[in-house]
């Protein structure tokens, strides 16, 4: 049994924190918002009202947060308040960052846990709330052999498909990487239903067999962006999300970054990224990432 100090109890931490308990290891949530802090308390949580407090008998820290500017803040301090996680861990406590952020903000804070002695891997997820409430994330988790055996345990609970993609910073850079080709898949699938709409054929044909065909991604077979084929996609549920566009727009954006950092030419992933703009510019971010087949086809006003 591991004794957690989870940081972040959002749409995703909570469930995971869920998880965790019921696997039997010992969690305690904090988060910066009070509200969050007591909606996971009124659900039966455990919760801190400090970071320092949450920390105090911990010989783990999980960390889901938003951005590489708050994950910063978590584990260096903001250089106002109590200072950080790093501040405040015990010896000896390992170090687990579950956040999509910037690969420059996650390599920084793991030298800076490096140099303070602690063990530390970035392991961001895919899979989104559903998977995190069924415990079927996939984690990718960059850092040391030594850091991915000490995690792989605490992990398991969240989610059995645990990958250990090399140095610090990988993690990130792969969890960009994956949804960049999310996002633009679910852009070029929705042109290609909308040009068969066009064209006089049925979407459940179109699915039929482009699933069994060369034109086959996961954004048709298991997201389809129009109602039918997939029940259980978000576009038979008013695309109520699933994963929210908006978040897609902030991984689109990432790998914009990364791109421009590192020299890499990645035109289709910036066309993408407009159109999710689009799609939150519409008010619409709050929408799943998959509605974006409802922007190409003008449905905006109906939903």
């Amino acid at each position: 049994m591991a004794r957690i100090a989870f940081i972040g109890l959002g749409n995703m931490g909570r469930p995971m924190c869920d998880n965790l308990t019921k696997a039997g290891h010992d969690v305690v949530g904090y988060d910066v918002v009070a509200a969050a802090r007591d909606a996971y308390a009124a659900a039966g949580g455990r919760v801190a009202s400090t970071l320092a407090e949450a920390l105090a008998d911990a010989d783990t820290v999980i960390s889901m947060i938003p951005t590489g500017r708050h994950v910063r803040a978590a584990y260096e301090g903001d250089g106002e308040g109590e200072g950080g996680v790093l501040a405040h861990a015990r010896p000896g406590t390992m170090l687990i960052d579950c956040s999509t952020i910037d690969v420059e903000s996650a390599r920084a804070v793991s030298k800076a846990a490096a140099e303070a002695g602690f063990v530390m891997v970035d392991a961001p997820v895919s899979g989104a709330v559903p998977a995190a409430q069924a415990g079927a994330l996939t984690f990718m988790v960059g850092g040391t052999a030594e850091g991915f055996e000490r995690a792989r345990p605490v992990l398991a609970p969240m989610g059995p498909k645990i990958f250990h993609v090399g140095a610090s910073g990988n993690g990130v850079a792969l969890k960009i990487c994956n949804n960049m080709m999310a996002g633009m898949s679910m852009v070029a699938i929705s042109e290609v239903l909308a040009l068969a709409g066009k064209l006089g054929l049925d979407h459940q044909t179109v699915y039929d067999v482009m699933t069994v065909s060369s034109g086959n991604c996961w954004a048709l077979q298991s997201y389809c962006p129009v109602p039918g084929p997939v029940p259980a996609s978000p576009a038979n549920r008013d695309y109520q999300p699933g994963f929210a566009a908006a978040m897609m727009l902030k991984d689109m954006r990432l790998s914009q970054e990364a791109a421009a950092s590192s020299g890499a030419a990645t035109p289709l992933a910036g066309s993408a990224a407009a159109l999710y703009q689009m799609l939150v510019e519409h008010g619409h971010g709050n929408k799943d990432f998959s509605a974006v087949y409802a922007l190409i086809t003008g449905r905006l006003t109906s939903m």
